[in-house]
């Protein structure tokens, strides 16, 4: 039986922050551009409604979970996609300039504000999608090749 070393502490600690980094950097960054803290660069127009943080929140934590169980050769079309329509969810409309000037203020208070909650819940579920495929891909690569015949053969 192996034994855990202070060398594999350093390893697992190390390997943490390297999968949770980008989830918290991601976190930061966002809730910064989106105004959802005061701050000296970005000013709010449309005042947060409150479930703003949360949803914000749980994208990062999705993110630092994809991170963890991302395979080295997979693409991240989907968790990308899945940050996007989170941010356009969380973020203040009048300030996105791409959706100002696609659609309108009017329009985007009138028709996108109120299913801002919406769009970002599908972000997080969209996140949520990401991470399930990843990690099933990987526990899947990780069984053995009779192990992974053998599950096969019995759930026929």
């Amino acid at each position: 039986m192996a034994r855990w070393s202070r060398q594999d502490n350093g390893i697992a600690a190390s390997q943490a922050l390297t999968d949770i980094g980008p989830g918290l950097l991601s976190f930061v960054v966002l809730a910064t551009v989106a105004a959802l803290w005061p701050n000296p660069l970005f000013i709010r127009m449309v005042p947060p409604a409150g479930y703003e943080v949360p949803l914000l929140a749980v994208q990062s934590a999705l993110l630092a979970l994809y991170v963890a169980v991302r395979r080295p050769a997979c693409r991240l079309r989907t968790m990308g996609v899945s940050s996007v329509i989170n941010f356009l969810g969380v973020a203040c409309p009048i300030c996105n300039k791409i959706l100002l000037l696609t659609l309108g203020a009017t329009a985007l208070l009138t028709y996108f504000e109120p299913v801002r909650l919406y769009v970002g819940l599908a972000g997080v579920g969209l996140g949520l999608m990401a991470v399930v495929i990843e990690g099933r891909g990987r526990w899947r690569d990780a069984l053995p090749d009779e192990l992974d015949e053998t599950s096969k053969v019995a759930t026929r």
